[in-house]
């Protein structure tokens, strides 16, 4: 205890010593922005109405009042029905209309928003829509409903800085500010950042020397390439597929027990790896088994919409739970492939974007042919572990047309995947959501707003996956390319990446993002050409100094002045971990593994039955396994991944949470992967040499990723000849003991256990586990 409270601080004086306290950051009011010269209804005053009005005025029938609609321009000029002769709007005559009248009074009888609505627009606001009223109160459809059109380089003055496309959209915006971007990135703070980007592993010290050590122009490049060409690409890209397709190792509910989707996973890596282009990639994972002659890989891609939780409780309703996986399967494909909040009609019509309840329930219908049972079978054993329609995988077929599949055992395996039934079952309007509570009939159709379900698209979901990929199709190929910003940069072009509708964010650049978007259309909807193109733009490889000027002025980084500095997610936190230290089992693909937990924790939270019911640690190599791997049971999803807000697969996840909480500390100072990384990295070290400055150097190179300076060196050598000082040789042996990888024999336990703490002292530093 003493010698873990006396690392504890002695961490808190390193933070304090390597990351100063930043100024306290400055909010980004719009209250005090100029009014445009020219107000665009897009994005100035939609935002206002869907944020005030559209509750009351917007496209919900059942909730409109004094049958005003807000949302159209239709609506907005029709004559007001409760007062004779006057009309919402007047194009060019603010004393005319009734709308402006209401959001200026101060008469709780006529004022809008009203005043039991807690709404109310600040001067700005009324300020735009005076103006834009008095400019003609121009509607225009919303951005996302419409296809994106590449526009033109912009002007900018710093014509030097460029390296491609994506720099003269940051760069107009930024010269706009009056902000100018910040200098290159050191190369090993950019070696660091890409491999993290592209792999989610860090640099290797041989990747380290040899990127320092190569001044060819085009070094860089070509180590965007090598990382792209690493089957550790797959695995990276695969940790944020894994959060839309609400991957998990457990069917959830009560008595979450096993399933086996994992082949499911592995078929994803290698479609990363291979570069599948993105239409083929979401083509086989929505309608795989529709293909003409279709192949066992692409109906095993179908598992996508089979990862939904699945009951296998006693006395459930049946026809209850398979509403629920088709809505489920509905709202993921919504959500995740076109970024839309569909879900909000499947109990009315969409209070703020044009999708009646009536199209829910027609998208809703693809996906309501499964041959499938909303309760299949109790908790059991193997022939619980996939639920119908299943495909059966063997020996023969991994040997021959499915070898990317990481087989371990002689058993065939099974995977749910998706398969049509042999009739048509009808579809129904839900009543509220409610399964038994139909209403109308429905068929196979898209929203009208999106794109129309012409005559062209076979009414099933190979037509689905055809209408998704039409180049007239405005929200697939911008939902992605913002998925993959985010996935670089933190945060997307557009912040809310499933929502692209009324209520969703507005793009920051609107035009990068529409250009992105017909670039990969027109390179086949090529991904790693998309990531390359990002990855080595200028804006990418600015240095993540932040500096006053742009605290004040663009604190969130919104304008990408400065590369992102940000905790990497849970998964890499791990990976880290395991590389730097040499731990790290490299194998790719296979079942999900079992590593430390703290003892009780799923016997606590079980209902007692299954194989799941108890935590069966793996031993070995599988302890070793890289953070996707880690076995993902949904009531009970891993602590240590939790902390590091890691997801519990319960539904499509299209954007995580990056927080930093002292829990977070505490798990790099505990967890036993941890200090048995740390352990075994100080053993390592010793062997190789007694010299502890040498030793330090080394390990502060191959966790931060960077080589330190001098007063870092002086700063950790001073901790290391402090606790060779004071462990004794039993509390020295106490910590040795965390883990199960074998020590080496002949050191000195006190030697390695002094160096130990400094190496879990380097694994606290934030630096460590940021990208910067």
């Amino acid at each position: 205890m003493h010698s873990r409270l006396y690392l504890l601080g002695v961490v808190l004086v390193l933070a304090l010593f390597f990351f100063p306290s930043c100024e306290k950051e400055v909010g980004s009011g719009t209250e005090n922005l100029k009014i445009p010269d020219q107000v665009s209804y897009n994005f100035h005053i939609r935002p206002i109405l869907s944020d005030n009005c559209y509750a009351c005025h917007g496209p919900d029938a059942n909730k409109r009042e004094a049958d005003l609609r807000l949302d159209t321009e239709e609506g907005a000029y029709s004559a007001l029905k409760e007062s004779k002769g006057k009309f919402a709007l007047v194009a060019g005559n603010v004393e005319e209309s009734v709308l402006y009248h209401r959001i200026t009074s101060d008469d709780p009888a006529i004022m809008m928003p009203p005043s039991e609505s807690n709404l109310k627009l600040t001067d700005r606001e009324i300020k735009l829509i005076e103006k834009w009223i008095r400019q003609g109160a121009e509607y225009e459809p919303h951005w996302a409903f419409v296809p994106p059109k590449s526009s033109g380089l912009p002007k900018i003055e710093q014509i030097s800085w460029p390296i491609n496309e994506v720099d003269y959209f940051i760069l107009a915006k930024l010269e706009e500010s009056g902000m100018k971007p910040n200098e290159k990135s050191d190369k090993e703070a950019l070696l660091k950042r890409a491999s993290l980007d592209l792999t989610g592993l860090p640099p290797t010290l041989e990747m380290m020397d040899a990127f320092l050590a190569d001044n060819s122009a085009d070094a860089y490049e070509k180590l965007v390439d090598r990382l792209l060409a690493s089957p550790a690409y797959g695995e990276k890209m695969a940790v944020y597929w894994m959060d839309i397709a609400r991957f998990a190792d457990s069917h959830g509910f009560q008595d979450d027990s096993y399933r086996s989707q994992w082949p499911w996973r592995d078929w994803v890596i290698h479609a990363f790896n291979e570069n599948m282009p993105y239409d083929k990639f979401i083509t086989w994972q929505l309608a795989g088994d529709l293909i003409p002659q279709a192949t066992k890989e692409q109906i095993l891609a179908t598992g996508f919409n089979r990862n939904h939780k699945i009951t296998e409780e006693g006395g459930v309703v049946d026809e209850e739970y398979r509403v629920m996986y088709v809505t489920d399967r509905t709202n993921t494909v919504s959500k995740s492939l076109l970024g839309i909040t569909m879900e909000c009609a499947g109990c009315h019509d969409h209070k703020y974007d044009p999708i009646s309840q009536k199209e829910y329930y027609s998208f809703y219908s693809f996906f309501n042919n499964i041959k499938e049972r909303g309760i299949e079978s109790s908790v059991g054993g193997p022939e619980t572990y996939a639920k119908r329609p299943l495909m059966q995988i063997s020996n023969a077929e991994v040997d021959s047309i499915l070898t990317f599949i990481n087989k371990k055992d002689t058993l065939d395996l099974i995977v749910s995947v998706m398969g049509d039934l042999d009739s048509l079952r009808p579809t129904y309007v839900l009543e509220r959501g409610a399964y038994d509570q139909p209403r109308d009939t429905v068929t196979v159709k898209t929203p009208e707003a999106i794109l129309s379900f012409g005559p062209k698209y076979e009414k099933n979901r190979l037509g689905l996956a055809d209408w998704m990929f039409s180049r007239d199709n405005p929200l697939t190929s911008r939902v992605f390319v913002n998925q993959i910003w985010q996935e670089i940069f933190g945060s997307g072009i557009v912040t809310t990446p499933g929502d692209f509708g009324m209520q969703g964010a507005l793009p920051t650049h609107p035009e990068l993002l529409d250009w992105l978007s017909v670039d990969l259309m027109e390179n086949n909807w090529d991904m790693k050409r998309l990531i390359k193109y990002i990855v080595t733009s200028a804006t990418y490889r600015q240095s993540a100094v932040i500096t006053k000027t742009q605290l004040e002025k663009d604190p969130d980084n919104i304008l990408l002045g400065r590369a992102p500095r940000h905790r990497i997610k849970a998964e890499f936190v791990r990976d880290v971990i395991l590389a730097s230290s040499g731990l790290l089992n490299r194998e790719i693909g296979g079942p999900s593994v079992k590593p430390y937990q703290p003892d009780g924790l799923w016997e606590g939270a079980t209902s007692g039955r299954g194989i799941l019911s108890t935590y069966k640690q793996d031993h070995h190599e599988n302890l070793y396994r890289r953070g996707l791997y880690n076995f993902i049971k949904r009531t009970v999803p891993p602590p240590a991944m939790t902390i590091f807000d890691g997801s519990n697969r319960d539904q499509c996840e299209v954007q995580r949470p990056i927080t930093n909480t002292p829990l977070q500390a505490l798990v790099m100072l505990n967890d036993p992967t941890v200090l048995e990384a740390s352990r075994v990295l100080a053993g390592k070290l010793l062997q190789e040499s007694s010299n502890s400055e040498t030793n330090i150097r080394k390990a502060f190179r191959l966790i931060v990723c960077r080589k330190p300076t001098e007063q870092e060196v002086a700063i950790l050598k001073n901790y290391y000849d402090g606790r060779l000082q004071l462990l004794k040789e039993t509390d020295a042996i106490e910590l040795l003991a965390v883990g199960e990888y074998p020590a080496p024999e002949g050191l000195d336990a006190i030697q390695v256990a002094s160096l130990m703490q400094v190496i879990t002292t380097l694994y606290n530093l934030e630096e460590t586990i940021s990208k910067t």
